[in-house]
């Protein structure tokens, strides 16, 4: 009989990068508040987890990040001014972001990497497994990766981590991971992890994309872990040790995604993902659809 293992409700967003890759866009905005369409970034990853089952929501936050916190907390002036207007369908939008989960934010003062950033949750997770969302992964809601995670570690306990499939080539992007095959198709069991291979060093082409369902322990590993990999503490690092002795905090799984996901940490994917959600829009997507065709149809005749 398959064990069952506590049920997870909270949610770890690490929030705290500068988005170097955009300035100057990100001088004086964060980076998950850029636009995807007419939603910050980092709307659609809360709106993950909450789909997911996890309305407790903790944001690692870092200086300049205040705009996040505003966000998702109430804006009575708008709210306001836009009631005496008497224009419902923004005001349901407005007021939609702040009744989403219950958030949390704790400041990361040193950015010291990713494993840091997750290290800094624990007081408030404690000693329970829990997600962490990466905000530059937007995954399409229609693929509902977080929930088979979910379901994979009520299952197995442990960890859980989403990859992904990569050519050979775009592995030195990426935490690359050695599997083993399980009776669940999409369902791996992961026996090391290496931090961003050379592709001829690489285990596999499966990388680690930015969702995780981690075991409690993972943070006494943490505790302990030396910068790796950019003289950061790496998250990746800490997982390999819980691929070494299951004993430690369970095995470690990882379900393999083949559906919809949007990188908007990188600028072209980001402008691809703006591209993508909008023709899908019921209400922008016919006439973005039209002029698309029409320039795409200018654009060759011109080449």
């Amino acid at each position: 009989m398959t064990q069952s293992h506590p049920r997870i409700s909270k949610a770890v967003i690490p929030a705290a990068g500068l988005g170097t890759r955009f300035l100057p866009a990100t001088k004086a905005t964060p980076k998950e508040m850029l636009p995807v369409v007419d939603k910050p970034a980092i709307q659609y990853v809360v709106e993950e987890a909450v789909s997911a089952g996890l309305d407790d929501v903790l944001m690692i936050t870092g200086r300049n990040k205040r705009p996040l916190e505003d966000h998702f907390d109430r804006n009575y002036e708008l709210e306001s001014a836009l009631g005496k207007k008497g224009d419902a369908e923004r005001l349901a939008k407005v007021q939609e972001s702040s009744d989403l989960a219950t958030m949390h934010y704790v400041r990361q003062g040193d950015p010291r990497g990713l494993g840091h950033a997750v290290l800094c949750a624990a007081p408030h997770v404690g000693q329970e497994p829990f997600a962490v969302l990466l905000g530059d992964d937007l995954i399409d809601p229609r693929d509902p990766l977080l929930q088979r995670m979910i379901e994979i570690q009520e299952q197995h306990g442990g960890s859980v981590i989403a990859l992904m499939e990569v050519a050979p080539e775009q592995i030195h992007l990426y935490g690359c991971a050695a599997v083993e095959g399980t009776p669940d198709s999409d369902v791996v069991k992961v026996t090391g992890l290496v931090e961003k291979p050379d592709p001829a060093d690489a285990p596999s082409h499966y990388a680690v994309i930015g969702r995780y369902v981690l075991d409690p322990h993972v943070f006494d590993i943490l505790r302990k872990t030396e910068p790796g990999r950019g003289g950061e503490i790496q998250l990746t690092d800490a997982l390999q040790q819980l691929t070494e002795d299951e004993k430690v905090g369970g095995p470690v799984h990882g379900v393999v995604f083949k559906g919809r996901r949007y990188d908007t940490g990188d600028r072209g994917d980001y402008l691809r993902a703006i591209v993508r959600l909008a023709c899908e829009r019921e209400d922008l997507g016919p006439d973005f659809r039209t002029w698309l065709r029409s320039y795409v149809a200018e654009e060759m005749q011109q080449r």
